[in-house]
């Protein structure tokens, strides 16, 4: 099965070179594309104060974060969720030297010793929407994501957004092949002893479907600006 982490971080500033540390981790996993419900989430005392700048963003004060654990306390709770995962992350240089910092200073292995590696859906969604804003926001209002509910950043929170905008922008990723339920033994026994080909079941799309369909074509001609090949098809038809 394939294993994605979801993971984004807030910190006490923008530089980690310049002694910043992370106040906050959320990840969530995916197994197979599909959420599982497995949510890794932890507040840390950076042991030092946050920018003012970095306050107004995340809304985590100093004072909060006095009784929280340190990282190298729930270093390898955050080691093993990780494991063997895929790690998802928007603007992932960002997080990724946080992270770096934070495992050296418990004296632990770099990430790439602990995961399968790291996907950067900032660079993705520049490839996909060059010229055009890709922040989080920007993307959950391109794919319809609701985060009305956003007035300040959160791990945990973002995290979440992002997982539901990555499966939006790489749906076009998914197989094609469907699995069908084999039939049931006595039907396989009774087809095998007729001359006959079993006639084939042939389901309609329902019209909740098929508005469904129509609108998810509407918005690839949107985003490929005219060029969505099954709504060319249809129309030669």
């Amino acid at each position: 099965m394939t294993r994605q982490i979801v993971l984004d971080t807030e910190t006490t500033g923008l530089n980690a070179k310049l002694g910043d540390r992370v106040i906050e981790i959320g990840c969530l996993e995916l197994l197979n594309r599909r959420p599982t419900g497995n949510h890794f989430h932890h507040y840390l005392n950076p042991e030092r104060a946050s920018e003012e700048g970095a306050v107004k963003v995340h809304g985590i004060s100093d004072e909060f974060l006095l009784d929280k654990p340190r990282f190298r306390d729930i270093a390898a709770e955050f080691i093993e969720y990780i494991r063997g995962a895929e790690l998802i992350i928007h603007n992932a240089p960002f997080d990724v030297e946080f992270l770096e910092q934070e495992l050296a200073l418990a004296k632990l292995p770099p990430l790439a010793q602990h995961c399968a590696g790291v996907k950067d859906t900032l660079k993705l969604a520049k490839e996909l929407h060059p010229g055009k804003k890709n922040s989080l926001d920007a993307l959950c209002e391109r794919y319809g994501v609701n985060n009305a509910h956003r007035t300040l950043h959160g791990a945990l929170l973002d995290a979440e957004l992002l997982a539901e905008v990555y499966l939006a922008m790489t749906r076009g990723q998914e197989s094609l092949v469907m699995e069908l339920e084999p039939a049931p033994a006595a039907a396989q026994a009774a087809a095998g002893t007729s001359a006959e080909r079993p006639r084939l079941l042939v389901l309609a799309a329902s019209a909740d479907e098929t508005a469904a369909h129509l609108e998810l074509l509407q918005g690839i001609q949107s985003e490929s600006k005219g060029k969505c090949v099954w709504l060319a098809q249809e129309a030669k038809v």
